[in-house]
Order: structure tokens, then sequence, then C-alpha cells
């Protein structure tokens, strides 16, 4: 697929007419004083959280990205940077400006936060450090909330793992120019080289250490930010993102570690710190030691109602020891994924919502997926089986409520599926209560594997489980009023870059009628298959293993 004209100018060193940007009065000396900066936007722009009448604006300035002390070259003063916001790509319109300051306590990030800005409407944004300018991003704001937009094309990814392969998913995501990105989380892993290797080796490594320390944090985000269809997907698009296990440490849960650690506080707040620098959040979320509000709502009009969940900050411990088991205490009511206070917010945005379409976009697999074709249910318990009364709340909170149309977004698990939600898993004929769309990885696992719709083995005995592909890619999603259409993106391989997208199967869920419907299966060309084994869900494995099914 060739690059779009907009894909172009967006990802362009300055854009176009960008060296036309003035400077502005007022800019403080002191800020721009002493050696003169080398080029700054080496890990792009952003932008992210979109309301009605505003959005979060966001960069970082790191002349040398890799630095080992997580500051990326830059001088221990703060700098000012110029902003400016224009109604078209060549700023002849621009419609706002002003200077942010970037202060070498935060990395030399800057989160300029707009409000006041016309509703359901596309703009164009750029800064400027001194004598440099940064590519173009475009963004938007969302509808205003009393109107129905007539659609609204989103898509959202995970698990992008940069050791395993290219980011060329999040390049062919940016060509099919997005009005919305959500990232479902595992932005980035925690790994020292070679700690964590892809079927057929590596194909890059990362960086420094494990991440442990800020410094360590700050130099793996920027490490990701460096890659250029990284920084695509970012300049196409507001982002809307939440964290999982590896923004942190694999399978850490609430305030405990994957194993013991009596750092383990600070390494969580060092984590939290770095996250908010390199992403597009509002001043909400700005980190308060160990802690950090992430979880909120994006409202696109009165179309669709994003409740944008956090999964790990809050959980009950895994149950069992984590892993797949057949565990009784997954089942015990008092064990929360969410936690309670999170719970009771989602529950009262069900019954104050007046969305066509509820979207809990979150971090790992909703809906029951037994691994034993015998009498045993043998589930994950680091997704939502292991905290199936917490599943349970809420499910019946969305029915009580009276939610028009449920569902579920997912990560996590290096894999697409597609599931229907049911109240009762054991009753194959129960009513169908929800939908769970989940996207596989951008590169965790490697290339991965094709195979025919309806091949594997699990869905035989978990019939509710409609679609599964173990190939890398995104979800596409064109929501209206009448339906929500997914395209399941899948790339023929990751382990070396340039990649074409190919549209392996496309779903429907029509208003008021929950659950899927097949509309296309494509399977690859031949010559395009990849014979790679299937590989696990991201269960937090330091080693790729294949699915089995016990026995």
């Amino acid at each position: 697929m060739s690059l779009s004209r907009r894909t172009i100018l967006l990802t362009g060193a300055a854009a176009g007419a960008a060296g036309a940007l003035t400077t502005l009065p007022g800019v403080a000396a002191a800020t721009t004083t002493g050696r003169r900066l080398a080029y700054p936007f080496t890990l792009g722009v952003a932008s992210g959280d979109p309301d009605h009448d505003g959005f979060v604006l966001w960069t970082r300035l790191a002349p040398q990205p890799l630095a080992e002390d997580g500051l990326g070259g830059m001088p221990t003063r703060p700098v000012a940077v110029e902003w400016e916001l224009a109604a078209d790509e060549r700023f002849r319109h621009v419609v706002r400006r002003g200077v942010a300051v970037a202060r070498p306590e935060s990395a030399h990030s800057v989160h300029v936060e707009l409000d006041g800005l016309l509703p359901g409407r596309e703009y164009f944004y750029r800064f400027r450090a001194e004598r440099h300018v940064s590519p173009v991003g475009r963004t938007r704001t969302a509808p205003a909330p009393w109107t129905m937009p007539a659609a609204l094309a989103m898509g959202f990814v995970s698990c992008s793992q940069y050791e395993h392969g290219y980011f060329t998913a999040y390049r062919r995501l940016a060509e099919t120019e997005p009005e919305l990105i959500l990232h479902l989380g595992d932005y980035q892993y925690e790994y020292v080289k070679g700690a964590y290797v892809a079927p057929g080796g590596n194909p890059r490594d990362h960086e420094g250490p494990e991440t442990r320390t800020l410094a360590n944090y700050r130099q793996r985000h920027a490490q990701y930010k460096t890659d250029a269809d990284l920084q695509a997907a970012h300049a196409v698009a507001p982002w809307v993102v939440v964290f999982d296990d590896h923004e942190v440490e694999n399978n850490w849960a609430g305030e405990t570690p994957e194993a013991p650690d009596p750092d383990f506080p600070a390494r969580r707040a060092a984590a939290f710190q770095a996250y908010y620098e390199n992403m597009p959040l509002r001043r909400t979320s700005i980190p308060r030691g160990v802690d950090m509000q992430l979880y909120r709502r994006v409202r696109w009009g009165r179309l669709a109602t994003f409740h944008m969940l956090d999964t790990r900050q809050y959980r009950d411990d895994q149950a069992c020891g984590d892993g797949y088991k057949d565990c009784a205490a997954a089942y015990d009511p008092n064990r929360s994924i969410t936690g309670a206070e999170q719970e009771a917010w989602l529950l009262d945005g069900f019954r104050r919502s007046d969305a066509r379409w509820d979207i809990l976009g979150q971090q790992v697999f909703f809906a029951q997926r037994d691994n034993n074709s015998g009498p045993l249910t043998v589930t994950s318990m680091d997704a939502w089986d292991g905290y199936v009364a917490s599943r349970d709340r809420i499910t019946r909170g969305w029915l009580a409520a009276g939610v028009r149309n449920p569902v579920v977004l997912t990560g996590d698990v290096h894999a697409h599926w597609a599931s229907d939600l049911k109240l009762d898993y054991a009753d194959p004929t129960s009513r169908t209560v929800g939908t769970e769309l989940v996207c596989s990885s951008i590169t965790s696992g490697g290339d991965g594997a094709d195979s025919p719709s309806g091949s594997h083995p699990w869905l035989a005995f978990n019939p509710h489980l409609r679609f599964q592909n173990n190939l890398r890619g995104y979800v596409r999603t064109t929501i209206t009023p009448k339906q929500l259409a997914a395209d399941f993106d899948v790339l023929p391989y990751v382990s070396r870059p340039g990649a074409p997208a190919h549209t392996r199967a496309t779903f429907v869920i029509e208003d008021r009628v929950p659950g899927l419907h097949l509309t296309a299966d494509n399977p690859l060309p031949s010559a395009a298959r990849t014979t790679a084994p299937q590989v696990t869900a991201d269960e937090g494995r330091r080693t790729v293993e294949q699915e089995t099914v016990r026995p």
C-alpha cells in the first residue's frame, strides 16, 4: 500500500510550511540561553483524550533519545516550546497558539491541554523549540454531546514488543486515516535484550537493562517513540490510552509484583511517571507517587461512550499462583479485577449513559476461554476468568441499566478473537448479552500464522468464541447508529519491514442485537501465508510457546 498524500504530509520532518511558524512574543529569555539544541523532535508528536471542545497535544524534546540517563540529551534547564493549532494542514488559518515550558523534571515533555474549540472539527498542530520545528500532527474534537454523528472510524491496538518485529501495523493503520485510535496496553515492554524471544529470533533489540528506574523507563519509551511507523500512527489521529502489565512489569497486580520485590512501589511509581511523560494524557492523570488516575470516559456525541478501564492498578492478585488453572478462588465474590471504586464508577456510567454504543476499552480477555475439552474449566487467572464474580457484576450491571449496545474491546493475547458474551457460559443456548472484539498484537509473539477460520481447537468447546487468528495486526471499526462493523486486519509477517495489510475477516454487530454476524472471511493468498506455530496468549511468559489443549 502506498502512502496517501496526507500521511506523507503529516509524517514529514516539517510538513511543508512548518518553517513559517512565527516566534511568539513573551517567550522567556531564560529558557533559551546556553548552547543551542540539536534537533529535539526525534520522538514525534501526538494528541489524545479528545472532548467536544478540546484535546491534549504532546511532544517530548530528546536530541539523543537513547541516552542512558533517560533525559534524551537535553540540558538541565527549562526550554520554551511554542505550539500552533490550525484549521488546515498548511497552517494558513491558525486558530490558537501559545507557549509551554518543557522542564527537566518532566523529561522535557509537553502536555498542552486545550478547550474552547469547535466540536466535531479536524485540526492540525505543530511545535517549535528554538530554531527547530516538529512534524505536523492531525487531531480532532469529539462531536457535541447532544448530536448523533453519522459514523466514527476507530481503530484499536495493543502489545507492541519492539524486539519481536517491525511496527508496520501502526503504519498500515495510519494509512486508513482513522478518526480515533485506542491503545489497550503493553505499549512498551520491560525486558532486557534477549530475555523475551519470539519464534525464529528477535529481529531487533532493546537498549538498556530491564526497566526498573525512572531513567530506564524514560529510555525505553524513547526507543519505542523513535520508530517512524509508531510516529505516523500518533500523528494521524488522537489516541486514548490505557496501560496493562508490561508498562511496569510482567503480570503485576495492584501492589503485588510478579516476584517478591521490596522495591516494587518505587518501580511502579517510576513506570507511572514515565508513562505520563510519554503519553498524550490530561493533567488529571498526573501520577501521585504509586497512584495514577487512568480510568475515564471519552464521549463521541450520542453515538458512543468509551469507558476506559484500568484492570491492573486495583485488582486482587491473580488466584492459584497465576497461569491456566481450574481454580475455586477465581469464583470468590470478594475478589475484583477493577476494585470497588472503579466498579461503582462504571456501573454508574451505565445507568447515566444515553449513548447508542457503550464501549469498554480494557486490557484482558473478558469472555470465558476454557482450554480444556473435558469436565474441568481451565482458564487464565490473569484475565476476567480469574475474577468471575467481578465479570458477572459488570455484565449484570449493563443489563440492569438497559445499556443499548454493550461492546468490550480487548488487547493482551497476541491474537485476534471475536466473542459473544453470555451470563451463563456453561449453557451455549443461553442469551447473548454483549460482544467482545479482541485485537492481535502489533508485534508481540513474532510473525504468527494464518489458519482457516474456525480451526482453533478451543472454539469447539467454547461455542461463544466465534473467531481466532494468530497473525499480527489491529482492528478497524466503523461505528454508525445502526451497526458496528469490525475489520480484523492482519499482516503476513513482522520479522521484516514493509508487510501489506489484509482484512482477514469482517463482523457486524447490529443495533439492539448483541452478538456477531460474520460478513466476510478472507483467507490470505497462499503466497502470503506463514508457517510459524500458533502462539499462546500473552499471559506474561518470557518465552513463547504453542497453544495446547489439555485432554
